[in-house]
């Protein structure tokens, strides 16, 4: 056998090292271990993770001592000098307590109606102990949008005071495809948020939301689950100025009876809102609601885990995803009551803290990680709001947020995607990464159920800062397209926001594994990195980036 030359054998060397410090900084993730995370966090032991419960306090210690147990830092807030492992988050809090007595008068004929049933109303957010309405006119606004950048006004001036708004979900443009709301991809107008948020704008005494599977994106259950349980809101010095007093939604059926007492048809008012000439259509109908509301201010917690950065550690990249789920609610046909959330958002947090475990165990990065578990996301993404509103640290230097959220997929996929459309450097640095991994990007197939709005990353987004969250692939390897959109649609027609959605031993975990190593790679690259993502020129977010970058 030959000699090889001292270069030779340097060469050969060197090339052997530099192999094994690449295979050495390699992440390597547990499928167990994120499963076992999974059937814990999604156990009947913490009662559905519902904030300012048992569960919470269960959840919080829960997260806690797996970040301590990964190797990260405390990364919550300075007390006495040391940080701690939670960020303090004060919300009001609001039972309906007692009876609901709901009913509806359609012309001269009174109607009770049953709550969870053909309406689903919310404990006040006002602050007030009881909701007293007798007899509030109804009034069709279509969609419910003012938007002057548009030229759309919905209201014409209407005076909806001591009246109710009765609105229909998602926007203008959703069952034409087409006009000035962007097409099918729902706006921020599209979002029952803002909503409500525009009834308070508008004085309305109340505000019913519409609801019908394909605009909502989801089942009357889901509405009815997420309503009719403990509400939440952060404190507000003016809470009327966001909420109305009664904020809720009714079924299809019950508003095709309203619109044919007032002489009209449900199908032609609808196509008459799609047009920027609608005028506002008072109902032949009033509403009458009693009931009584527990309000008080509980402070909940967000969970921070943290790896100082070598070099540059006061710039983060932060990795999220919310631990908090619906808790113990109105019982399903099996008389379940507690809302498990296994994959929404059990699962999140499971990978979230996986990648802290690989983060820690990897050389420092340049820049710091923070990894960051929200409360109150069911609640209308609280505690990213407070976040991102009160920021542990800085958000001008705050690279990017990557958030996962119902994360773990079906199975193992070609593709993958994120939640809603956006147009940002992050986004571009994701399909890269994908990319080196022989993955590709898919647009998120149902733009207009306005998935970007509805994860903690648009809390961030709102402030400027580049996030995004990320999405499991459709693409099956085992099934393809038609594989996952059906296991897709079946999760969100029979688990979503209700008690079935539970851990299994059953579960296909092999998307585990792919899509934690992408989330690392993307994180890793921005975390060890001098790049700044920037958003579109074109996106409603960059103005605000913009106005901080002398702070970059």
């Amino acid at each position: 056998m030959p000699r090889l030359a001292p270069l030779s054998c340097l060469t050969a060397l060197a090339a052997v090292l530099a192999a094994t410090a690449a295979a050495a900084q390699q992440p390597s993730f547990s499928t167990q271990r994120v499963s076992q995370d999974v059937q814990t966090l999604a156990s009947d032991a913490f009662e559905g993770r519902g904030p300012a419960t048992a569960g919470e306090t269960k959840t919080v210690a829960y997260i806690t001592a797996q970040m301590k147990a990964a190797g990260l830092q405390p990364g919550g807030t300075l007390k006495d000098g040391k940080r701690g492992w939670t960020q303090d988050v004060p919300l009001l809090k609001a039972d309906i307590t007692g009876p609901t007595d709901l009913s509806l008068t359609i012309g001269n004929t009174a109607r009770a109606l049953t709550q969870g049933n053909e309406i689903a109303v919310r404990a006040a957010l006002t602050g007030q102990t009881e909701v007293a309405i007798d007899h509030a006119p109804l009034v069709f606004v279509g969609y419910g949008v003012k938007a002057p950048e548009r030229q759309w006004d919905d209201f014409k001036g209407v005076d909806l005071k001591g009246k109710i708004m009765v609105v229909l979900v998602n926007d203008p443009d959703f069952e034409g495809g087409e006009g000035n709301f962007g097409g099918k991809a729902m706006t921020y107008y599209g979002r029952w948020t803002y909503k409500y948020e525009e009834a308070a704008r508008q004085g309305a005494l109340g505000v019913l939301v519409v609801h019908e599977y394909e605009p909502a994106s989801y089942g009357w259950p889901t509405v009815k689950n997420s309503n009719t349980n403990t509400m939440f809101d952060i404190v507000r010095s003016r809470p009327t100025d966001s909420h109305a007093q009664l904020e809720g939604w009714i079924q299809r059926d019950l508003a095709v009876d309203l619109f044919k007492a007032a002489g009209s048809d449900f199908a032609a008012a609808k196509q008459a809102a799609r047009r920027r000439d609608f005028k506002p259509m008072t109902l032949n109908a009033s509403l009458s609601a009693h009931y009584a509301v527990a309000a008080s201010t509980i402070v909940s917690k967000n969970v921070l885990g943290r790896l100082p950065g070598k070099t540059h550690p006061n710039e983060t990249v932060i990795y999220s995803a919310h631990w908090d789920h619906l808790g113990v609610g109105q019982p399903d046909a099996k008389g379940d009551r507690i809302y498990n959330g296994a994959r929404d958002n059990a699962s999140g947090i499971a990978m979230l803290i996986e990648l802290g475990r690989a983060y820690a165990k990897a050389p420092r990065t340049d820049r710091s990680t923070v990894f960051l578990a929200v409360t109150a996301e069911e609640k209308g993404l609280l505690g990213s709001e407070y976040y991102a509103n009160n920021p542990v640290y800085p958000l001008a230097t705050t690279a990017g947020v990557i958030n996962m959220d119902s994360t773990i997929g079906p199975a193992a996929a070609h593709d993958f995607t994120i939640s809603g459309t956006a147009k940002l450097g992050l986004l571009d640095m994701l399909i890269a990464d994908g990319r080196k991994l022989g993955r590709r990007y898919t647009p998120d197939p149902r733009t207009e159920a306005g998935g970007f709005y509805r994860s903690d990353h648009f809390s961030f987004a709102k402030q400027g800062v580049p996030a995004f969250s990320y999405g499991a692939g459709r693409d099956l390897i085992d099934g393809g397209v038609a594989r996952g959109q059906a296991l897709s649609a079946a999760y969100t027609r029979d688990r979503y926001h209700q008690p079935a959605d539970e851990w299994s031993a059953d579960w296909d975990m092999t998307a585990v594994v792919p899509d934690l190593t992408l989330l690392y790679d993307v994180g890793h690259d921005l975390a060890d990195g001098r790049a700044w993502p920037e958003w579109s020129a074109d996106s409603e977010f960059k103005a605000k980036r913009d106005a901080s970058a002398a702070q970059r």
